[in-house]
């Protein structure tokens, strides 16, 4: 395949693969597509690991890293001042007790142990505070520039100055992942070099609108610069379409979540493959923002009427994640309570991810079936 993104990158097929798993983003780099490593919920030295491992396996072939950089937080009182972060103790004191008494009783609910709840609490507001920041951002960027990566990529807002100026000095393309045409507006005012459409089927932070009415209205919106199309988009017929409303190529998550690589606790990649694209839904529980995920008992309840309401990113992370920890550990166990209420994000084409494959198989398989696609096109135009 022959397109800018191609030529951009020096890929094989327009096809990047987000993964928090570095195997996938290896396998999907060697299998010729581009792999982007989601570095959130790394500290720097973990993310220093990951990506030597990548370096070593790769053998030179490019990858990306992708990071995220709220545009907004709401730390309630543990801004600590300017420029917020006011640490974990102050995050901590920041959650009203309320949550952490409907969170104790969720769990009795559910039959689930919480052995120490309080050094669960201090360790998931320490990750928060480090990582979901201007300044955790900005330590993540520095350890991924000093590697051989061809793209950063910013997720939830705007990089900042300092993060383009960066990149721009590393000679390192940025992107950046927009929900409507006026997100695309201002990321090109930023002087991103890449823009991703996602629209609300995708699993993770998302908005609205579709990913059929998205892609090309932000194609216009940008032109010329190119577009991926994200959002739902697990095959090589939706990769087609996605080309058809004028990307340049395509950005994937969910689809990698069931595959041999990846690593999805077994009873959630269980659950994925038995849900069907009516079983996602967007919540606010896991991070305080819109994100879709598998509905499970955690979604439920945080959005029924025992509910305090969730709170924003990063307080409902210091809530949620070391709680999700503590419950997939007890779900392997085989713990139906824990199983009701495990989850993960993924978007609505779960529907379609009913095996699990090698990651290079699912690149393969997609490129076929976008071959396919293409013969059909050119059947009904006469032009085959």
């Amino acid at each position: 395949m022959r397109t800018e993104v191609c030529e951009m990158f020096g890929i094989e097929f327009p096809l990047f693969a987000f993964s928090h798993c570095r195997d996938v983003v290896a396998a999907v780099t060697n299998a010729g597509g581009f792999g982007v490593l989601g570095a959130v919920a790394y500290t720097p030295d973990r993310l220093e690991e990951e990506l030597r491992w990548i370096d070593e396996h790769v053998g030179g072939r490019p990858y990306g890293v992708d990071v995220l950089v709220p545009a907004r937080l709401d730390l309630g009182d543990a801004s600590g001042g300017p420029g917020g972060g006011g640490g974990p103790a102050a995050m901590l004191a920041a959650v009203p007790q309320e949550h952490w008494a409907f969170l104790r009783d969720l769990f009795d609910r559910h039959g689930v142990p919480l052995p120490d709840f309080d050094a669960a609490r201090r360790s998931t507001a320490r990750g928060a505070g480090e990582q979901v920041t201007e300044q955790g951002a900005t330590d993540l960027i520095e350890v991924a520039l000093a590697h051989p990566i061809r793209l950063i990529a910013s997720a939830l807002g705007t990089p900042p100055p300092r993060m383009v100026e960066a990149a721009e000095n590393a000679g390192v393309p940025v992107a950046a992942l927009v929900g409507t045409a006026e997100h695309a507006r201002r990321q090109v005012a930023a002087g991103v070099d890449l823009i991703v459409a996602q629209g609300g089927e995708a699993g993770g932070h998302t908005g609205e609108i579709s990913t059929m009415v998205l892609v090309p209205e932000v194609v216009d919106t940008v032109a010329p610069l190119p577009v991926l199309a994200a959002g739902g988009i697990a095959t090589g017929r939706q990769m087609a379409a996605a080309m058809a409303l004028g990307a340049s190529g395509v950005w994937c998550g969910s689809v990698w979540l069931t595959t041999e690589e990846a690593e999805t606790p077994p009873h959630v990649k269980a659950k994925m493959l038995a849900a069907g694209s009516r079983d996602t839904v967007r919540s606010r529980s896991r991070t305080g923002k819109p994100a879709r995920q598998l509905r499970s008992a955690w979604t439920d309840a945080w959005e029924g009427p025992d509910s305090p309401g969730t709170l924003g990113m990063p307080l409902q992370m210091v809530v949620a994640e070391g709680a999700m920890r503590q419950i997939n550990k007890v779900a392997e166990s085989g713990h139906e309570g824990a199983r009701e209420l495990a989850n993960y994000f993924v978007g609505q084409c779960v529907g379609l991810m009913n095996t699990v494959r090698p990651a290079r198989q699912v690149v393969y398989d997609m490129v076929q079936e976008f071959a396919e696609a293409l013969d059909r096109l050119n059947a009904i135009t006469g032009s085959g």
